[in-house]
């Protein structure tokens, strides 16, 4: 038999991709499924990026190879984007970087900076692709705990205290998933004085910061962490482009090049169309943002009375596009009182543990859900009712 390579045995298939299949398969019998677990947009792209991208598709050379470096008028628009939502000025030409997805980026961030046997600061609980890219590069995860009692933000002090020999990178991300908890500047001033002070390069993956966010800030913003910071940003989530995988590198013209030549060799170019669509969405005006955050904003509401009716807390000032909520005293473990919602109120939401360790305790909630869906799953959980007589009813 063909052996597969020794770095699978590094890494899980993803969570989703598994559960999803016995999702489908409860659909396929019949069961009616309220999928609430994925934040995948189920809202179209604004009519203007719609129109451009099929006006591109006339254009000479719209069907050759493209720049591994992405089209000048993206990096420029790109680079307009984070002048005027952030304030943060970026050579356009060295210092911002398109990707295919800002998920291929954690791959060839850390193609380009680990080696095997580095260490990886990982947040727990954090995005999982850290982690397995992590492992599947041969460096060695190191996770650090955020709880919800410091906001969901590191102890910098004890990380320093219990020793960073071999550390080489740091993944952050806020506004933060799974939690929604945000990151004030003079707190992202800390995480790059850390950096600097450790020679660690720190990346902050930064999807969510234009939903249901009360001031979007970008690590980029802090001077001091030139050379040693870089940010991932995508259209997923703010433009509703999730399956059109465009994403973005920004930071220091050493590190993007290096990052480059690990793209470079993975890939041959973005098509023109969706770069044409990508710079038409980030034109967009402020009225896209607010309607957008408006429709976010009564989901979540709903969403909010799911999590009453299950007995579940949550912080209702987090931002992006979940809620996080902590399972009432009582509860079984996460992964079984999800196994026992989808399977008796054919209700499906995320198991905090997914997330990593610290994310026992907790469910999280999409908002990528129409909102007869959400008004469906209040309807299916009244009156409210035990979970196997585990969770009992809350009044709030």
């Amino acid at each position: 038999m063909i052996q597969t390579a020794l770095r699978l045995q590094e890494v899980q298939e993803y969570y989703f991709s598994r559960k999803l299949r016995e999702v489908r398969q409860l659909k396929e019998a019949g069961h009616p499924i309220l999928n609430m677990g994925i934040g995948s947009p189920d809202l179209p792209p604004s009519g203007e990026v719609l129109q451009t991208l099929k006006e591109s598709l006339e254009d000479p050379g719209a069907h050759q190879y493209q720049s591994y470096q992405g089209l000048p008028e993206l990096r420029h628009t790109i680079a307009d984007f984070y002048r005027k939502k952030f304030g943060v000025d970026l050579d356009a030409q060295t210092e911002v970087l398109p990707l295919m997805g800002s998920k291929e980026g954690i791959m060839h961030i850390s193609m380009a900076f680990l080696n095997p046997g580095d260490r990886v600061l990982i947040p727990n609980p954090g995005y999982p692709t850290y982690g397995s890219v992590t492992r599947l590069v041969g460096a060695e995860v190191v996770p650090y705990a955020l709880t919800e009692a410091n906001n969901w933000f590191p102890d910098l002090a004890a990380l320093e205290a219990g020793g960073l020999d071999g550390v080489r990178l740091m993944w952050v991300s806020y506004p933060h998933m799974p939690t929604g908890a945000t990151a004030t500047r003079e707190q992202l001033g800390e995480l790059v004085r850390f950096a600097r002070r450790n020679k660690i390069l720190l990346v902050n993956d930064n999807p969510y910061s234009f939903v249901l966010s009360r001031g979007p800030l970008s690590i980029l913003e802090i001077p001091e962490g030139k050379g040693y910071v870089l940010e991932l940003n995508s259209l997923s989530k703010t433009f509703n482009l999730a399956g059109w995988r465009v994403g973005m590198l920004l930071g220091d013209a050493d590190l993007l090049q290096a990052v480059l030549k690990v793209k470079s060799n993975m890939d041959s170019g973005m098509f023109y169309g969706i770069q044409k669509g990508a710079i038409a969405a980030l034109k967009s005006g402020s009225d896209w943002f607010d309607a957008l955050d408006e429709t976010y904003r009564v989901r979540r509401a709903g969403v909010f009375q799911v999590a009453d009716r299950l007995g579940c807390s949550y912080d209702p000032r987090a931002v992006g596009m979940f809620v996080w909520a902590r399972l009432p005293v009582g509860s079984p473990d996460a992964e079984t009182f999800v196994d026992q919602l989808l399977y008796e109120k054919h209700l499906f939401v995320a198991p905090g543990t997914i997330f990593g360790s610290q994310g026992e305790g907790y469910i999280r909630f999409s908002l990528c859900v129409p909102q007869e869906q959400i008004r469906e799953a209040l309807k299916r959980l009244e009156p409210v009712r035990t979970i196997n007589n585990l969770t009992k009813e809350t009044e709030r």
